[in-house]
């Protein structure tokens, strides 16, 4: 029994990590697949729009019935709170994300996003959802990770060295390559492609902070999700019929933009949105961006594998540091973890955790001990008077007769 019991608690533990280890694999496809989509003519307005509607259609089914009995009001600050999650999430960061990679490649983008673990950082600092306690080892390692993750982006970005060969690259010759060929046309859009990400980052950021304020009082997590992703539907069809002024952009067929749209609304919203959702709960939004780098590690390895795309020696050094920062930070989240869980036990054992309603054994202990004291010091001062021992007689008249009920 205690065997169970000890695997069961490590599972607990490590229910979040796989989780979010699980979820980049989702994120890694989706990179892959909405890559050759958009590559191929889709619109990336349009894949917003059918992503989230998937997303929607799938998830709100789950949302109406489980969570039926115990969805909250949806007061104005909470519908204003999901509005504007629904603009950050589905149209302002997937619309740059989407056209920043169509500009750069799935590796490029993955490695600019990896600035999303210190932007979130940063932002739950000043919105007091994060304390840094400077002379902590635990903060230490917390900041000195995220400027280790930031900096691997960095190195894997801005410097490429000689090109790695795979194992596979000289079995793969596609027809046709998906990354775009180094030009001085394609330095230009590289650098547009790198403007917009940054800006979608910095989005996705705002996202995370704003979900876990919202959370806080909106507890439904299906609910809210289902909520996030038709507003965010709504907000992109709109934006869509600004920006996209043919009608044939709406088509779509039994082909990879429908793939592409179905998996990224599937897999990258609906699930993605609620997993996301429960592990921040539970560890904050900095242990949720804090998985980010390993999807750009997984979609180099399906990049170079899928689409013939050249892995430099800067990418992997690069992401050896984006790895050694990942477990500086995920090593303090998991340090802070453990002071919290002590600090809620210590109140416990005070106050009295004992079943149905019982003292604490601590406490329970604590009593007996006075109360043996006490006897102790009583029987001290009272021992001259148990030698006196004759018995007196009471008198008849006190006798009473016991009252009747």
């Amino acid at each position: 029994m205690e065997g169970k019991g000890r695997l069961g608690k490590m599972f607990e533990r490590c229910k979040p990590y796989i989780a979010m280890i699980s979820l980049q694999f989702g994120y890694a496809g989706m990179n892959i697949i909405t890559k050759v989509s958009l590559n191929r003519g889709m619109s990336h307005y349009v894949l917003v729009v059918y992503r989230h509607a998937f997303a929607t259609a799938v998830i709100a089914p789950f949302a109406l019935v489980l969570e039926r009995k115990v969805r909250p009001k949806i007061t104005f600050p909470i519908f204003m709170q999901i509005f504007v999650l629904g603009l950050l999430g589905p149209v302002i960061d997937q619309n740059f994300y989407y056209a920043g990679l169509k500009f750069t490649s799935p590796t490029f983008s993955c490695a600019m996003s990896n600035m999303l673990p210190a932007m979130t950082f940063v932002m739950a600092v000043l919105f007091r959802m994060e304390k840094v306690d400077i002379k902590k080892v635990r903060c230490q390692a917390k900041v000195v990770g995220t400027i280790v993750t930031v900096a691997g982006a960095m190195l894997m970005t801005l410097y490429k060295g000689d090109v790695i060969k795979m194992v596979w690259s000289e079995h793969i010759h596609p027809s046709k390559s998906y990354v775009p060929a180094a030009s001085g046309a394609a330095d230009k859009d590289w650098l547009k492609g790198s403007i917009l990400l940054i800006i979608a980052t910095f989005a996705w950021a705002s996202f995370f902070i704003l979900q876990a304020i919202t959370m806080r009082t909106y507890t439904a997590h299906l609910s809210l999700t289902s909520l996030v992703c038709f507003m965010g539907t709504l907000q992109s069809i709109a934006v869509t019929f600004v920006m996209e002024h043919r009608p044939s952009v709406w088509t779509i067929g039994w082909d990879m933009n429908l793939l592409a749209a179905a998996y990224a609304g599937i897999v990258s919203s609906s699930i993605a949105y609620y997993v996301q959702g429960l592990v921040m709960q539970k560890r904050g939004p900095v242990f949720v961006t804090a998985f980010s780098p390993l999807m750009m590690i997984i979609v180099a390895i399906m990049g170079s594998f899928i689409l013939a795309e050249k892995i430099f020696v800067g990418g992997v050094l690069g992401a050896a540091l984006i790895v050694v920062g990942l477990y500086s930070v995920l090593w303090g989240k998991y340090k802070e973890y453990q002071e919290k869980e002590v600090e809620e036990m210590i109140p416990e054992a005070v106050k009295g955790g004992g079943e149905n309603g019982r003292p604490a054994p601590m406490i329970e202990d604590f009593e007996a001990n006075d109360i043996e004291m006490q006897k102790d010091e009583a029987n001290k001062n009272s021992a001259p008077a148990l030698a006196i021992s004759v018995p007196i007689p009471q008198p008849p008249m006190l006798a009473m007769e016991a009252p009747k009920a």
